[in-house]
């Protein structure tokens, strides 16, 4: 009888609790729903948890065996798939997960990495914008598109701070400052996340590559880091820091070792910072097979070890690398890993399922009809041209040459780009089965000249192309126009993951086919689509008119011809420093002094120069021109110091003095002048983008409190310090318009 009892009792917990898992239960909360499910979870099922395998239809890394893992899901062994795709994929998949034993549902994630349906600007030209409110748009569109296509997670924002374009992932971020990546971060965790999980338009955002990953030596991806603590907490931490308090819901730790710890073994980033000072609740996985590689990197002998090490570091997920599948469920049985930092980890990852509503319902984000409208959305395609537009860069515009006049006749279009389709989207784009959804730069000017001028076409020569056969036609096809507009640029896959490169020059003989149309004598604009800072300096010298249009996505021909004909005026301005060549990298706006410093490139006579190069960049960090003019005037501090923790307010003047309306983006810089540790020459500490009209004024304020005069000093402690600092507001990091000093008194 006694036995009978007991059996019924607990046959009557399991249903019980079952019943809580499905979400028959509402009066629990998150944490006790997830206590009541890990209680009845085998070891075996724990682990499954932390794992994360591709699925059969697209790869973004190394190929891995596919095994059983079908099997997996059905024996509620599998935590998480990614490139999965569209709401029949993720339906049939899920419902495998549901004839598990504890149906516990499965999360799906994808490189949603600059839209998805949509195709936007990829991520370092939208930094180039310096529009948060658009740059938060873009991501929201993408989360919303994605969501409705049974996505549940993004492997994006990137926040790693980049100063060398030899690697090619700058694409994939925001540049090299601290300050405008940090309110990037922000802006894309917010935009992905939306109004919170559970909605059925927010996906999980993923800040990464946690940490220090744009500083790979040399601008070689996967390269190890070396770099001070100081460095790492002042310049390269803020952006992740930015994620985290905007509610990043998962962080992805780096493929790079970090000061010759592999950061996926790293327990002072995961454990002491992550989790610990920042108190992170998300959960943490791996990049792609990081956990095994870490063998490579000769950090531990085998999977095994690869295994104890991450999962002892606090990575909670391990994606494709199978060394928690085939070790963790050991290291635990040998008291090598506690069961604790198993179970804290699951939790991690089950409160996220939770969250997203998958315990509720599994197939909520598997609607074919809600897919079908967001997917087809044409509000979609009218932002994402906006937003190229306000990511363009107007590098020169000698004479004012641009805008175009509608009323010319005759315009050669040549250059390898210039009806290119595929090239717009750049690396990390969705792959999608049709192109006509893409606008050509070449089709852009057909929609806005329609039958009013002739568009005459040469290509010239291919991107990577030696031979100048098509020299001859395009010469003879220039010689035919009132003005020649040249394409010139990237192929798509010569910027991002695994792109780095060590030639960051114009490819091929594009720049000598530039040279080729100018020799002509007419007026040329080139534009150039590329994914980083590339090197034309010959085109910088001669060429009239220069837009760097980056990779602009699915509306970059409409976009590009808004530019060209005025009916935007661009106002976009550099994120990253443009370098003369590749000798000056790494090369970044705030550097230190030194003890000597050149003044000026006939300043060399021991001084820190070089004696065959300029010391100076091609285009600054901040740079960009518009068809109009602004003057900075009439600049007012309420207080020459600030003291007892308050504040000034810094306030002037901003006019457009041309004929076109436009947008300036106004940057404020500072510079303490003597601190315990040397300090920058100059810092972005915040910024402001103004719409004026024609004649138009208007007083621009900033606030400088204490936040914005901190800094770590020796110690890691981040503190003020009493002393002189220098005020700079400018229109890019070496045009400063006004100037000014202050005091700081006491801390």
């Amino acid at each position: 009888m006694y036995r009978l009892t007991f059996l019924f009792r607990s046959c009557f917990l399991f249903f019980a609790t079952l019943q809580t898992v499905a979400g028959f239960s509402q009066k629990k909360t998150i944490d006790q729903k997830i206590d009541s499910v890990l209680k009845l979870m085998t070891l075996d099922e724990k682990v499954g948890q932390m794992n994360q395998y591709s699925g059969p239809w697209a790869h973004t890394g190394p190929i891995t065996e596919q095994g059983d893992f079908l099997q997996q899901v059905k024996g509620g062994k599998l935590g998480s798939l990614l490139n999965i795709n569209g709401v029949q994929h993720t339906r049939e998949l899920q419902q495998i997960a549901m004839q598990s034993r504890l149906k516990i549902p499965l999360l799906f994630g994808q490189d949603v990495i600059h839209g998805y349906r949509t195709t936007f600007p990829i991520p370092l030209a939208e930094a180039a914008s310096w529009d948060l409110q658009a740059i938060e748009l873009s991501a929201r569109i993408a989360a919303t598109e994605a969501a409705a296509s049974g996505i549940h997670w993004t492997f994006a924002p990137m926040v790693d701070i980049a100063r060398d374009p030899r690697w090619g992932r700058v694409m994939e971020g925001a540049g090299e400052d601290t300050y405008l990546g940090s309110q990037i971060a922000g802006a894309r965790v917010r935009g992905f996340q939306g109004k919170g999980l559970g909605n059925i338009d927010a996906v999980m955002a993923c800040a990464k590559h946690f940490a220090a990953y744009g500083a790979a030596i040399g601008g070689r991806d996967y390269n190890s880091v070396d770099m001070s603590e100081r460095t790492l907490w002042e310049f390269y931490l803020p952006p992740f820091k930015a994620a985290a308090d905007a509610g990043a819901a998962t962080f992805m730790n780096s493929f790079n070792d970090l000061n010759g710890i592999p950061a996926t073994a790293n327990s002072y980033l995961q454990k002491d910072i992550l989790k610990g000072k920042w108190k992170f609740k998300g959960f943490i996985v791996s990049d792609w097979g990081s956990v095994g590689e870490m063998v490579k990197h000769g950090y531990v002998k085998n999977n095994y070890e690869a295994a104890l090490a991450a999962v002892l570091a606090g990575n909670d997920m391990d994606m494709e690398s199978r060394a928690y599948r085939n070790h963790l469920a050991q290291l635990v049985k040998e008291n090598k890993v506690p069961v604790a930092v198993v179970n804290e980890a699951v939790k991690r990852i089950l409160k996220k399922k939770f969250e997203l509503g998958l315990f509720d319902d599994p197939y909520k984000f598997s609607n074919a009809q809600r897919e079908q409208q967001e997917l087809n959305n044409p509000e979609h395609k009218k932002i994402a041209r906006d937003i190229s537009k306000k990511s363009i860069v107007l590098l020169k515009n000698e004479n004012n040459l641009l805008p175009l006049s509608k009323n010319i006749k005759t315009i050669a279009v040549i250059g390898p780009l210039a009806k290119s389709k595929m090239e717009m989207l750049g690396f990390w784009s969705t792959g999608w089965p049709d192109s006509n959804y893409i606008v050509s730069q070449y089709e852009g000017l057909q929609n806005k000249l329609g039958t009013g001028a002739k568009l005459l076409y040469a290509r010239g020569c291919g991107i990577e192309d030696s031979s100048r056969n098509g020299f001859d036609e395009a010469i003879a096809i220039a010689q035919q126009a009132d003005v020649v507009i040249i394409s010139v640029g990237e192929k798509r896959d010569m910027s991002g993951e695994a792109k780095s490169r060590s030639n960051i020059h114009l490819p091929g003989v594009q720049e000598e086919l530039i040279k080729a149309i100018y020799s002509t004598g007419k007026p040329v604009v080139v534009l150039i689509s590329a994914g980083r800072p590339l090197i034309f300096n010959w085109t910088a010298d001669h060429v009239q008119s220069i837009l760097y249009t980056w990779w602009l996505g699915d509306e970059a021909g409409n976009a590009i011809a808004d530019v060209l004909f005025g009916d935007y005026n661009p106002s976009g301005k550099l994120p990253m420093t443009f370098p003369l060549t590749e000798g000056q990298l790494p090369i970044y706006y705030n550097h230190f002094n030194t003890g000597r410093p050149a003044e000026n490139d006939r300043d060399r006579f021991y001084r820190s120069a070089y004696i065959d190069l300029s010391i100076h960049p091609k285009f600054p960090f901040g740079y960009g021109l518009s068809y109009t003019n602004f003057k900075y005037d009439n600049l007012k501090l309420s207080s020459a110091t600030i003291k007892d923790g308050k504040t000034i307010d810094v306030s002037f003047t901003l006019t457009n003095t041309g004929k076109y309306s436009g947008e300036e983006v106004v940057q404020l810089y500072l510079r303490d002048e003597v601190a315990s540790v040397v300090r920058p020459v100059k810092e972005l500490k915040d910024f402001r983008k103004v719409f004026l009209q024609p004649g138009e004024s208007k007083q621009v304020t900033f606030i400088i409190n204490k936040e914005k005069l901190s800094f770590y000093n020796q110690k890691l402690q981040w503190i003020t310090e009493p002393g002189k600092f220098d005020l700079m507001i400018g229109s890019s990091s070496d045009d400063i318009r006004l100037k000014q000093s202050f005091e700081l008194n006491g801390n």
